[in-house]
């Protein structure tokens, strides 16, 4: 398994929670703008549902407050959860440390790699740097598909503009959206334990407790210092 790890040509991830360690702070913003609508939800209904909060998939999470969720009513959480977000806490989002050297390595032993988010341009461009954007050799927000994590569309289409046959790229993801976005295209799928418990990665090929352990799978067994 590590060896084919190893052997991929491609590296496809995930940003929140994987390049970013953001979500703590996307969760806060989430629980406030439920607040507000009278809605007290659980931080962790809110991480197993990241990257998949739409009107139809986040039915859930407003079903168990007792409430019939229309498209109205989510656009409105939507929009005040992006307000807060941004007026409050995006100041706060940092890249995981071992991530600029981990993209740079990668890069140096030619990986091709790619950034695939359910995040829309705008937010990428307010917190994530330029400095390790232009290290991904293509960038997919959630804008840019019609059908969003965990539909396979997104991991498709960037294994396509990569030019990297199914079998020779991997994913690397933290919820159970994006793993089954990426197991849907055919990608081999490393799931980091940085907002769930490993139970709930489950359909991922391989669980890392960190970015030091993902560092070392990727590059040989060497170690980050």
């Amino acid at each position: 398994m590590e060896e084919k790890v190893r052997n991929a040509e491609a590296v496809l991830f995930d940003m929140d929670g994987v390049v970013l360690d953001s979500m703590p702070w996307h969760v806060r913003a989430w629980q406030e703008a439920f607040r507000e609508f009278g809605l007290n939800v659980p931080e962790e209904a809110l991480y197993l549902h990241e990257g998949a909060i739409e009107a139809e998939t986040s039915r859930k999470i407003f079903e168990d407050q007792g409430v019939s969720p229309t498209e109205e009513l989510f656009r409105q959480v939507l929009k005040r959860q992006r307000a807060l977000f941004r007026q409050k806490y995006w100041s706060f989002v940092k890249p995981f440390p071992e991530i600029p050297d981990l993209l740079a390595d990668l890069r140096k032993e030619g990986k091709k790699l790619a950034l695939v988010t359910s995040s829309h341009r705008e937010i990428l461009e307010e917190i994530l740097p330029s400095s390790l954007r232009g290290l991904f050799h293509f960038i997919l927000t959630g804008d840019q598909v019609r059908r969003r994590k965990p539909h396979p569309e997104p991991y498709l289409l960037a294994r396509e503009k990569l030019k990297a046959p199914e079998e020779a790229a991997l994913a690397v993801e933290n919820a159970p959206a994006g793993i089954r976005s990426a197991k849907g295209a055919g990608l081999f799928c490393v799931a980091l334990t940085t907002t769930l418990a490993p139970q709930h990665l489950k359909q991922a090929d391989l669980v890392l407790p960190s970015h030091r352990e993902l560092y070392r799978l990727l590059l040989n067994g060497k170690s980050h210092a």
